[in-house]
């Protein structure tokens, strides 16, 4: 019996003492994290002092591990503003010779997470994106919605779009359509439509001319939430105004949202409309618009597309083009019925 009594009281002494020792062991792990933390930030504002700004990559990626959620570069808050400013353009200058050049990946995510976190992040932070994105590297997903926060702020103060972009002229930077992109697609993260459409509109104006990037991150943005009528009227202003040819993935992102909305019939419309305008309209596409076609009971619409789909040597799946062959003659279209069937024999279907 005192044997027992033992094997269940010491298991039970000891219990106790790990869960009074315990608070003990998480404040030793936070002080220690802390202090380490801080070991980094003076290692990185030793380096910044002696403007031995190249090491300072390699340094943070070797103490990526004991870096934490404090920024190692929280102690340029000390300095006054044009200073700060001075110190992060000389960082980024430095950082252009360094190969490869995604080394500094770590170091410009640690200075863009800082400096839109601060009390005034544009248009430095806008300068860091630029050299960034330069570099090859891209931001953490966080930073798209900083960013946008910071953006927002700015405009609520009455600030237009161009004159945001063009303050980073002020510090020796230049807005460009890769910068320019990136603002975009950080208003269309957070459901800025409207706002990334004006930053869209406003490009050409400061000398940035929009891209295949500008306008698809907007489009694509809309056919998620259904403007389609919008969509298709960018796509033709992206043809006609910007002579831009939109990427296949475009083209069939918004007859996908069409055809989930019934417009078939402007799906065509657009289909025809880039088409006068040299664009080739891919299979896909074509797919798209001719389900939609029989969803809607538009037969003789059907095998009209699918007519000018064969013109093209596509030939629709099995399924649909029996579909759209049995939808004609249910409607008492024979004619076509037949043309229809005869072309598929011509192209071996």
């Amino acid at each position: 019996m005192p044997v027992n009594m033992m094997m269940v009281t010491r298991p039970t002494i000891f219990f106790k003492t790990v869960i009074n020792c315990y608070p003990r062991l998480l404040l030793f792990s936070s002080i220690h994290s802390t202090t380490s933390a801080e070991s980094i930030e003076q290692t990185i504002k030793d380096a910044v002092e002696a403007k031995t700004y190249q090491n300072i990559p390699d340094l943070l990626i070797s103490l990526k591990e004991t870096c934490g959620n404090r920024n190692p570069f929280s102690f340029l808050s000390t300095f006054p503003q044009n200073m700060r400013i001075q110190i992060i353009d000389e960082m980024l200058q430095s950082f252009i010779p360094v190969r490869p050049r995604s080394r500094p990946q770590l170091t410009y995510n640690h200075l863009l997470l800082y400096t839109l976190q601060s009390p005034h992040p544009l248009p430095l932070a806008l300068a860091i994106l630029q050299r960034m994105i330069h570099s090859g590297c891209l931001p953490i997903p966080q930073a798209h919605l900083l960013l946008s926060s910071a953006w927002l702020d700015h405009r609520h103060q009455s600030q237009s779009v161009s004159g945001i972009l063009l303050e980073m002229q002020k510090i020796g930077y230049y807005p460009d359509s890769g910068t320019c992109n990136y603002i975009i697609s950080s208003l269309c993260a957070i459901d800025q439509l409207d706002e990334a459409v004006k930053v869209l509109m406003s490009m050409s104006s400061i000398g940035c001319i929009p891209n295949f990037e500008s306008y698809g991150a907007v489009i694509s943005t809309m056919c998620t939430v259904r403007r389609t009528g919008d969509s298709v009227e960018l796509m033709k202003q992206m043809v006609e105004k910007a002579g831009l040819t939109p990427r296949q993935g475009t083209v069939v992102k918004v007859t996908a949202a069409l055809r989930a909305n019934r417009e078939i019939w402007k799906a065509v419309e657009m289909i025809e409309f880039l088409e006068r305008n040299g664009y080739t309209v891919g299979f896909e596409s074509y797919e798209l618009v001719v389900e939609g076609c029989l969803e809607c009971r538009e037969y003789l619409l059907a095998g009209k597309v699918v007519m000018a789909m064969t013109e093209k040597g596509f030939i629709p799946y099995i399924r649909v083009r029996q579909k759209v062959i049995e939808g004609l003659a249910g409607v008492g279209e024979w004619t076509l019925a037949c043309a229809v069937r005869q072309r598929l024999v011509e192209l071996g279907s």
